[in-house]
């Protein structure tokens, strides 16, 4: 007896000292001068493999092994701070600001990912090289893992293993040789929190990576919902530029319905997740686990669940089971590891057949792919899923794509399996934007209320000199598109909005843009007639079906040239207009004329309105990182 009582006694040792072998260190990160929280702050485990990021609101949660007492506090533009841990549970840490670490930047180029040699792997580069240099093609550079070192700290994004569609961006179009401009709507957000991504690890994004269209769809703007149980609702605004104040500005509105979500048809949804070897790193499959879990904790007991898994070979490992069901959902959810190649095609087919089976005639079947979309094996390239994707669409299943991680991120292909799958898509960088996606969107990112929305604009000449559209470059359509109800275009879920920008020269304003063409020989040169009298400026048409519709509507409005002053206009239309100077910063693009970062934050300074939730106050921060960034990595070229 006695023999049993001291093995009992050993055991609870035992066990008391597995549950101490680590403690869980809660905090929040501060600007020391602002006493304002600090997003996207790196707190690291000194010695472990072991980190995570403040989130919005300044606030961190870190697992500490008990072998281990340092955290390291890390934040672009801040002195990094060392933390001895004591007894305490809970963390307030004041980084203060250092002007001078910021303008230390170092470009190296590394043969491997050994670090043996650091003075030799140094690059000299000129300012032509420099945008090339980020992409890991100067001579010097190697392209298996270029790095871009800020105030001392490698950044951990070998930009050239991911994947991004080039961009050649829209340029101005004369009137009276281009009267239309059509192109389908988006209401994907992913290149902002990508972007959010680069800068918060202290680099600037590749050009490719950055869509205008998308960085300023990221924000909420408070439009007016459409009336008539119409689906979609349009709005307008135009003022001047400010990048260039002789030019205008025209936004354009649109609203979906908003359906409160006990109103919401029932879900038929197969969680299809990657869980291949790529997929093993922390910011992805766990991170995956962890945003699931939240989007099941919003499912009702009419939903239902199917979770398929593809790595060498896909599989079935949970069968379609209510939304009532979550603990059965999420033991299935938490069961998931990492292991093996990417049979991505044989992993969508199951899918969706998947869904097929379990179809909601009245109801929204959705397949939600979960991925870095680093697909090896199957159909893998992004012509082969567009095809698949385009084949099973018919099926009415909708998809949505959810994209994970870095490195070896593949956003052309999750961009293209998005938009021929009817649905959109999200890049996932920590667990605040997981919440934002999947609860606090939760009817947009999954409900479709309007499909094929597309939209046509006509200008007069007569007001017009030239016009461009700002980003959607990977969305435009021909003429003749709009009227075809054959072609696909882009859905909008319940609540979303969708913001597009026009810069427009009117007519009499000299501009650089625009140039003459010789007279024609063989063919009259016809001149279109203009109407002087009409006080349009151009015509909205927009058109859309519903959810299971076939056959299109359409609607119009008209925009008079009758701009308001900047400082009089929306705080939507000055921060949307703030989002998009600063895109073109970042791409550094040909049209960005006078733009500047100063101009672009101040202007979203003081258009963040109430900002409940914070994401304009974000922004004003990320766009302070990039100038500085951007003024370092000018320095470093000088230098």
């Amino acid at each position: 007896m006695k023999k049993v009582i001291l093995l009992l006694l050993m055991l609870t040792c035992l066990t008391t000292v597995k549950a101490q072998s680590s403690r869980t260190i809660t905090g929040n990160v501060y600007d020391a001068d602002s006493k304002q929280p600090l997003p996207g702050v790196t707190i690291q485990v000194e010695g472990a493999n072991t980190g995570t990021q403040t989130n919005l609101i300044g606030a961190f949660s870190i697992v500490v092994p008990n072998e281990y007492q340092t955290l390291l506090v890390t934040y672009i533009g801040f002195e990094t701070q060392k933390i001895k841990l004591k007894k305490e549970s809970k963390l307030n840490v004041y980084l203060k600001a250092s002007a001078r670490l910021l303008n230390e930047v170092v470009v190296l180029g590394y043969e491997t990912e050994h670090k043996k040699d650091i003075t030799g792997s140094i690059a000299k580069v000129n300012a032509s090289q420099f945008d090339q240099a980020q992409q890991g093609r100067v001579a010097g550079m190697s392209v298996a893992s270029p790095r871009m070192m800020i105030r001392g700290i490698a950044s951990p994004i070998p930009q050239q293993e991911e994947s991004y569609k080039g961009i050649t961006e829209n340029g101005f179009h004369n009137p009276k040789d281009n009267p239309l401009s059509t192109f389908s709507i988006d209401v994907d957000a992913a290149s902002y929190s990508n972007v959010r991504r680069f800068i918060n690890n202290g680099q600037l994004p590749p050009k490719d990576a950055v869509r205008i269209e998308e960085m300023i769809n990221y924000f909420n703007y408070n439009l007016p919902a459409p009336t008539n149980n119409e689906p979609v609702a349009i709005h307008t605004e135009l003022s001047t530029a400010p990048w260039n104040p002789q030019h205008r500005l025209l936004r354009i509105g649109l609203k979906a319905r908003v359906v409160q979500t006990d109103k919401l048809p029932a879900s038929n949804l197969v969680f299809l997740i990657d869980v291949s070897g790529s997929m093993s790193d922390a910011n992805k499959l766990p991170l995956v686990r962890s945003s699931l879990k939240m989007l099941v904790d919003q499912l009702r007991p009419q939903d239902k669940v199917a979770i398929v898994v593809y790595a060498g070979a896909a599989g079935l490992v949970l069968p379609s089971t209510a939304g009532s069901e979550k603990t059965t959902i999420k033991d299935a959810i938490d069961r998931l590891d990492a292991g093996g190649s990417t049979a991505g095609g044989e992993g969508i087919r199951l899918a969706y057949k998947t869904a097929k089976q379990n179809f909601l005639k009245s109801g929204n079947n959705r397949v939600i792919l979960a991925t870095d979309g680093d697909f090896n094996v199957g159909a893998s390239s992004d012509s082969d899923m567009e095809h698949l994707i385009a084949q099973e669409r018919k099926s009415g299943v909708f998809l949505s794509v959810l994209g994970y991680g870095m490195g070896n991120y593949k956003d052309s292909k999750m961009e293209t399996l998005a938009d021929k799958g009817n649905g959109n898509y999200a890049y996932i960088d920590n667990i605040t934007e997981a919440r934002k996606t999947l609860v606090s969107e939760f009817g947009g990112t999954l409900f479709t209320v309007a499909k094929d929305v597309k939209l046509q604009l006509e200008f007069n000449p007569a007001k017009v000199s030239a016009y461009r559209l700002i980003g959607y470059e990977n969305r435009m359509l021909n003429k003749e598109d709009f009227n075809n109800d054959l072609k696909d275009a882009g859905d909008m879920g319940a609540g979303h909005n969708v913001t597009a920008l026009y810069e427009i020269i009117p007519a009499g304003v000299k501009d650089k843009f625009t140039n003459s063409v010789d007279p024609l020989k063989y063919q009259k040169n016809e001149k279109a007639t203009t109407s002087s009298t009409s006080a349009d400026m151009l015509t909205i048409k927009f058109r859309y079906k519903e959810p299971n519709g076939s056959v299109s509507k359409m609607a119009q409005a008209t925009v008079n040239d009758k701009p308001a002053d900047f400082k009089s206009t929306s705080i939507d239309f000055r921060f949307a207009a703030a989002v998009a100077e600063f895109g073109m910063l970042l791409r550094d693009s040909e049209f960005k004329q006078n733009a500047k970062y100063e101009e672009a934050i101040n202007i979203a300074r003081a258009a963040k309105g109430t900002d409940h939730e914070g994401y304009r106050a974000e922004f004003v921060r990320l766009a302070e990182s990039a100038k500085l960034l951007s003024k370092s990595a000018l320095a470093a070229v000088e230098e």
